[in-house]
């Protein structure tokens, strides 16, 4: 492929992430529940993964690795801790 073309495609990319990436701080800072925030915070997880693994295939190597797989399990952890905080069956003993 034309470098020209390759160059457009890595722009387009990098604004599509950061556009995905604020409109995930956005909704963490308007969420109007703390489960839309909860999922605004793991699209902008996700989205810095993705970041650093375009970053990893631009310049060719992989020394991101650890970053990637450190962000991924505190998303998931995150979410894990979430979700047992916000279970129905602390409302359901709540309201009987």
């Amino acid at each position: 492929m034309n470098s020209v073309v390759i160059s457009v495609i890595y722009i387009t990319i990098g604004v599509m992430f950061t556009v995905g990436a604020l409109a995930s701080v956005y909704r963490v800072v308007r969420g109007p529940s703390l489960i839309d925030r909860v999922i605004a915070s793991d699209v902008l997880l996700t989205t810095l993964i993705l970041a650093a693994g375009a970053e990893m295939v631009y310049n060719g190597h992989t020394r991101s690795i650890p970053l990637m797989v450190a962000l991924a399990a505190t998303a998931v952890l995150g979410s894990i801790a979430v979700a047992r905080h916000v279970s129905p069956k602390d409302s359901a003993k709540a309201n009987p």
